[in-house]
C-alpha cells in the first residue's frame, strides 16, 4: 500500500501494568452529554432523558502518565474554559447492537478523562442550533490518564469520582449517580455505531463544572482507576 505522504502515527493511551510501554490505541472518542442528573440540573434540563451523543477527534486525546503533572494549552477562540470529570470506557472487544447484559463483556478497562469544553462557544452554537464541534472536539481537548484493565477497577454504584482545582473541590459524585449506566451507555451507543476495539466513551461528568484559567492545576480521581492531573498553561 503507497501513501501519498506518510501517515500519522495512531493517537494512543498508556496502559497500567502489563508489558512496559504497552498503548491503547484510539479509534474514536464518544462521549456522553447530561449523565448526571444534579449536572443536567445545572445545565438547565431534568429528568432520564434519553441518551445522547458527541464525538472528539481521536487525536484529542491528552495522555498523562500517572503520578506526573500534565500539561494542556489554553486553546484559542475561547474566554471560558471549562472542565469536565469523566470515567472513561475503553472498548476492547467490538459489535452492534450489544445489550446491556453483555456490554462489560466488551470493555477492556477504565480511565480518568477529562472533557474540556470552550463553554462560552457551545452556548453560542447552542443559540444558533450548530453542532459542537468546535467547543468540544479541539486540540487536547480531552486528558486522559493511563487506562487500568476492567478486572483490576472493582467498580460500584458507591465508587468515588473527584476532582479538586487547585486543592479546592470542584466536582464529586459517585458512579451510582449516573443516569444511564456504563452498561446502558453501550447498549444505546452500539445500536448508532460499530463499536470497535479502541473506542473510548466519556461516560458524563457529575456536577460542579466550571472555567479554568491559566495555571490552575487540575486534580482528578476515580477509585480503584487511577488519577490525573493537568495544569493550564499559555497557549
Amino acid at each position: 500500500m503507497t501513501f501519498v505522504f506518510t501517515p500519522f502515527a495512531p493517537a494512543a493511551v498508556p496502559v497500567q501494568g502489563g508489558a512496559a510501554g504497552a498503548l491503547f490505541p484510539v479509534h474514536r472518542i464518544y462521549c456522553v452529554g447530561r449523565n448526571y442528573v444534579e449536572h443536567a440540573i445545572e445545565m438547565g434540563h431534568s429528568g432520564r432523558e434519553a441518551p445522547f451523543f458527541f464525538m472528539k477527534p481521536a487525536d484529542a486525546v491528552l495522555p498523562v502518565a500517572e503520578g506526573t503533572l500534565g500539561t494542556m494549552r489554553y486553546p484559542t477562540l475561547t474566554k471560558s474554559l471549562h472542565h469536565e470529570l469523566e470515567l472513561v470506557v475503553a472498548i476492547g472487544k467490538g459489535g452492534r447492537d450489544i445489550p446491556a447484559a453483555k456490554a462489560l463483556e466488551h470493555v477492556w478497562g477504565y480511565a480518568v478523562g477529562l472533557d474540556m469544553t470552550r463553554r462560552d462557544l457551545q452556548n453560542d452554537a447552542k443559540k444558533l442550533g450548530r453542532p459542537w464541534c468546535i467547543a468540544k472536539g479541539f486540540d487536547e481537548s480531552a486528558p486522559i490518564g493511563p487506562i487500568k484493565r476492567a478486572e483490576e477497577c472493582g467498580l460500584t454504584a458507591d465508587t468515588k469520582i473527584s476532582l479538586l482545582v487547585n486543592g479546592q473541590p470542584r466536582q464529586a459524585s459517585t458512579l451510582g449517580k449516573l443516569i444511564w449506566s456504563v452498561a446502558e451507555v453501550i447498549e444505546h451507543l452500539s445500536k448508532a455505531w460499530e463499536l470497535r476495539p479502541g473506542d473510548l466513551i466519556f461516560s458524563g461528568t457529575p456536577e460542579g463544572v466550571a472555567a479554568v484559567e491559566v495555571g490552575d492545576v487540575l486534580s482528578a480521581k476515580v477509585d480503584g482507576v487511577g488519577t490525573l492531573d493537568v495544569k493550564i498553561v499559555a497557549g
